[in-house]
């Protein structure tokens, strides 16, 4: 089988990229050739049509698209191949349901107008603009042969979004490196790990805070109780309008008095992933939701650090935020209600008197690190793929 692979890949620095790059790797080791038509071609309009109208795609048995993180180059090249080749089988992750994209390249006039002022009105017009989004996302989901969510809450919900029949939205929970297991460390102390890309949204303020809170409720756990801040940085995220993030959480750290219990490692170099989340007891995600996004929709995927806790073994405590609450309810970690320091603060303490817990999480995830490892996903996609194709040509 031969398919055609329209995602971002490193070295761009997104967990989507990530993904992707493990699929590919995946799906080769299965002997199915995936190829990178688009791989470089500016993600506007004219330049897609123009990269698709040069390319033979009747040399791919399917085209799979990787949706999701703001982008809309594979939004766009997916339409545009639908309306080229009514046949072709084409599917896509959405990896931000219950939307597909959530934004148009270009605002209708005279929305666009709006895009120059000062805030909120850029905002208004892209909420004011959503009903013709909303409108061609479901043409282009209904035009696809087959969508893949990551959890069960995003295929519930992308289906009745999109106006989908039952059954056409598969749900491949995202994929894992295999990882050869490692002990926890020793309970004296208890390491907690925030992992992922450090940039605003992520709720790691709040984090701190209730990390502050426990150590005011009970100082006692101070020398038995770290916390390490770990993941990629990318320019454009944490300097934005809103100054330097990462400054910005240096800051408050001092005002919290907790510069002795943080440890950072910044822009992890992939080799050295495994063994830093295998290093804690515990993964901590605070994620809050977008305040913007839920004018438009929910946001009902999961995330690539979960996905690396369960191939390292190790539970975590997430908000309620995305579908984590799916991702985490099976006995491999905690949940509290986004935005709640209180709340988080409570689970941590309870973590910090009972540590066994975090033994009893990681046992567990090792068990979902197993189910979910890339070969065992590869081979869900490749059974998705060859339905679609047996379909297409009438089997």
């Amino acid at each position: 089988m031969r398919i055609a692979l329209l995602a971002p890949l490193p070295p761009e620095k997104n967990g989507i990229a990530d993904y992707a790059m493990h699929l590919r790797n995946a799906l080769q080791g299965l002997a199915i050739e995936v190829a990178t038509p688009l791989a470089g071609v500016a993600s506007d309009s004219a330049s897609l049509h123009r990269a698709i109208a040069a390319i033979d795609w009747q040399q791919f048995d399917l085209v799979h698209g990787e949706l999701g993180g703001g982008r809309l180059g594979e939004f766009i090249a997916l339409a545009e191949l639908r309306r080229r080749y009514p046949n072709l089988p084409l599917s896509a992750t959405v990896h931000d349901p219950e939307r597909m994209v959530w934004r148009r390249e270009r605002l209708p006039w005279p929305l666009r107008l709006l895009e120059r002022l000062p805030s909120p009105l850029p905002q208004a017009a892209v909420v004011l603009a959503d009903p013709l989004t909303l409108r061609e996302e479901r043409q282009v989901a209904q035009g696809l042969t087959r969508l893949v969510t990551l959890t069960q809450l995003g295929a519930q919900r992308l289906t009745e979004r999109m106006q989908l029949p039952a059954g056409k939205v598969a749900v491949i929970n995202h994929g894992n490196l295999d990882i050869a297991p490692a002990p926890l460390p020793p309970l004296d102390t208890l390491r907690l790990l925030y992992f992922g890309f450090i940039y605003r949204g992520k709720g790691i303020e709040d984090l701190l805070a209730a990390l502050a809170g426990v150590f005011k409720q009970a100082p006692e756990f101070r020398p038995r109780l770290r916390l390490t801040l770990a993941g990629g940085t990318a320019a454009e995220m944490a300097f934005g309008s809103g100054g330097n993030y990462l400054e910005q959480l240096r800051e408050q750290i001092d005002n919290l008095g907790l510069s002795d219990v943080i440890d950072w490692r910044l822009n992890l170099p992939a080799a050295e992933i495994a063994q830093t989340i295998q290093a804690h007891h515990v993964m901590v995600l605070p994620y809050r939701e977008s305040k913007k996004l839920g004018l438009l929709g929910q946001q009902r995927g999961t995330s690539g650090a979960l996905s690396w806790a369960a191939a390292c073994g190790r539970g975590a405590i997430t908000s309620d935020a995305r579908a984590f609450a799916e991702e985490v309810a099976s006995g491999n970690g905690a949940i509290y209600a986004q935005g709640d320091v209180a709340a988080l603060s409570a689970q941590l303490l309870n973590l910090a008197r009972q540590p066994s817990l975090a033994q009893a999480w990681a046992e567990r995830a090792s068990v979902i690190g197993q189910e979910r490892s890339w070969p065992r996903t590869a081979l869900s996609f490749q059974a998705l793929f060859n339905q679609m194709v047996g379909t297409a040509h009438g089997a």
